[in-house]
């Protein structure tokens, strides 16, 4: 089947950041000045543009450039990020086939989809229905 087959069950992926961001104020102060928050970033589906968005910014189940993923929230949060942590990739077992299924067949990757997945994303992936 081509991706967008519609008889292609539908796939589910999201990838979750623990956050540390803080206020910026202009001429006024604020207490508390930071915060925590859960960040929730849709998956790409595999194969498509950006679907390699965990090996570019995880390994081992940790933010592999903190500075670089730090910019990244900045600009979907729009406030000054101080900390950002890699929680986990939630997935359903269609996404986690075609993932597994799309890292087979990308030439880049020399190792089994299996150990890929472990390598970047470590035990942080958590099947969900």
């Amino acid at each position: 089947m081509s991706p967008g087959d519609a008889s292609e069950s539908p796939m589910d992926a999201t990838y979750v950041f623990r956050v540390t961001f803080r206020l910026d104020p202009t001429g006024v102060t604020a207490d508390p000045e930071t915060f925590e928050t859960v960040v929730t970033r849709p998956a790409v589906d595999p194969g498509t543009e950006g679907w390699l968005f965990f090996r570019d910014v995880c390994w081992r189940g940790e933010v592999s450039d903190e500075a670089y993923l730090r910019e990244r929230v900045e600009d979907w949060l729009s406030v000054p990020v101080t900390a950002v942590s890699f929680s986990e990739l939630r997935a359903d077992e269609a996404y986690l086939d075609a993932l597994r299924d799309a890292i087979a067949d990308d030439p880049s990757f020399d190792d089994t989809p299996r150990a890929v997945l472990h390598a970047h994303l470590g035990s942080s992936i958590r099947v969900t229905d």
